[in-house]
This record gives C-alpha cells, structure tokens and sequence, in this order.
C-alpha cells in the first residue's frame, strides 16, 4: 500500500508541473498586447478560452499526465490539493532550491498520510459493519455460529455436504451491507466452480454446512471476508459481506 500510494503520488506531483509549464507557456503567448480597436456600440466579444496547443510529443505527454493526475486525485478522494503549493514545491525541487520536505522526509509524509487515511475509513466500514450485524442477528430465521457467521436458510436442499477439499458449483448475488453489488454469477448467468477451502472463510464454513441443493443467505463479518485489506475498488477494507449462495453441485 506504502509503494503503490508513493507511485501515485509521484504521477500525480509529475502530471501537475508538466501541465502547468505547459499552460504557463500557452497563456504567456497569448498575452501578447491585442490591437487598437475603435469603440463599437456592438455587444463586446466574449474572450476565446486558452486550450492548451499540442504542438509536439512532450506537450502531448504534459497533457497525458494532466488526465492522470486528475484521475488518480479523483481515485483517491483528494478534492482539494492546494496546486500552487504543489508546483512551487516542484519548481523548487528542480533548481535545487530548498523544500519544506526532503525526499525521505516526503515519501515518509505521503506515506503515514495514506496510511491513516486507510485506517479512518477503515474505521467507518468497520462499525458500520458490526451495527449491521448485530441487529441482523437479532432477526427470525437468522443463525449465528461460533465464528460470527450468520445465515439464513432460504431453500433445504436434499444432496451430500461437501468437505473442505471438495470442488463445488455455486451461483451466488454478493452485495454490501448497503445493497451495493459487487460481484453475481446470478446476473452473469453462469455458475462457478471452485474449492471449498480456496475461498474467504465464511464460504467455506458455510459451504460444509449447506447439503447439495441448498441457497442460504450469508452474512459474514470483516474477519470471515476480506479481513482488514480492500478486495478491488468495489469492496473496501473492513467490510462485511452480505451473499445469497446456492450450492449446485459437488464436482466430480
């Protein structure tokens, strides 16, 4: 995570003093002093927008990195970054001037800041989690296990229940605790086969539990799931999972 925020920031660092030189250039073109106009009783001209020219590879590659860097700041919730403090810092750095951070001090700086960024909303997924599941227990059908897992039985089938080392098929509708999807073989419309013991925890304990023909509901807590790291985009770290699971098969 450390490495990968690092990277980022870099890009990000890198994307703003290209496209910022490259601006800088076309707007000090532009300033050149206009003509002598005699006044008009005409409406006035609305002043033409400063687009950037590309005029050749490099500037191409400044704007390149301008969409990257606008991305990745969008990617990472970062909304408000002073830039003016950011390219003076570069411009800086690139004199050989003096900075407020050295390069250690910096990447240790990005680093504890992404660092404790992860944990605070680590935090939020967390309790949201714990409060869901805690009512959820509370309701009609729903079983809770030694472990934490809970499940409701939607549908009893009549099959065998597999062992660890079994490989199943399965459709299954995984969501947040919020309704948000994130993964369904179900919308798909193709069922997938795997080994019991080579998915989350609370997959597999449940899987052993469920005979052939079975579809429960499963609500597992962070610790059965993903635990304290993010799976994707679309699951954040500390989440508890909610799946509607129907066991197919064991396969032969």
């Amino acid at each position: 995570m450390y490495r990968l925020e690092k990277t980022i920031a870099a890009v990000l660092v890198l994307g703003v003093l290209v496209t910022s030189q490259s601006t800088a250039q076309t707007i000090k073109k532009a300033a050149k002093p206009a003509a002598t106009v005699k006044k008009s009783t005409a409406a006035p001209v609305k002043a033409a927008s400063t687009a950037t020219v590309l005029k050749n590879q490099m500037d191409s590659l400044s704007a390149a990195i301008g969409v990257s860097f606008s991305t990745s700041l969008a990617a990472q919730g970062i909304s408000n970054i002073n830039t003016e403090v950011l390219t003076k810092t570069i411009n800086a750095a690139l004199k050989g001037d003096k900075t407020a951070f050295s390069s250690e001090e910096a990447n240790k700086f990005i680093g504890d800041y992404f660092q404790k960024n992860m944990e605070e909303k680590g935090a939020v997924v967390r309790v949201e989690g714990e409060k869901f599941l805690e009512e959820n227990k509370k309701k009609t059908g729903v079983t809770t296990t030694e472990s934490g897992l809970q499940y409701e039985v939607i549908k009893t089938g009549e099959g065998p229940k597999p062992a660890a080392t079994d490989k199943v098929k399965t459709h299954y509708h995984g969501t947040l605790t919020n309704g948000t999807v994130f993964d369904s073989s179900v919308d798909r419309g193709e069922p997938v086969e795997f080994p019991v013991n080579g998915v989350i925890k609370g997959w597999t304990e449940a899987l052993q539990l469920m005979p052939v023909g079975s579809k429960w509901k499963l609500f597992i807590p962070y610790q059965l799931a993903y635990g304290e790291r993010a799976a994707g985009p679309q699951i954040p770290a500390y989440s508890a999972l909610v799946f509607e699971v129907e066991l197919l098969e064991i396969v032969k």
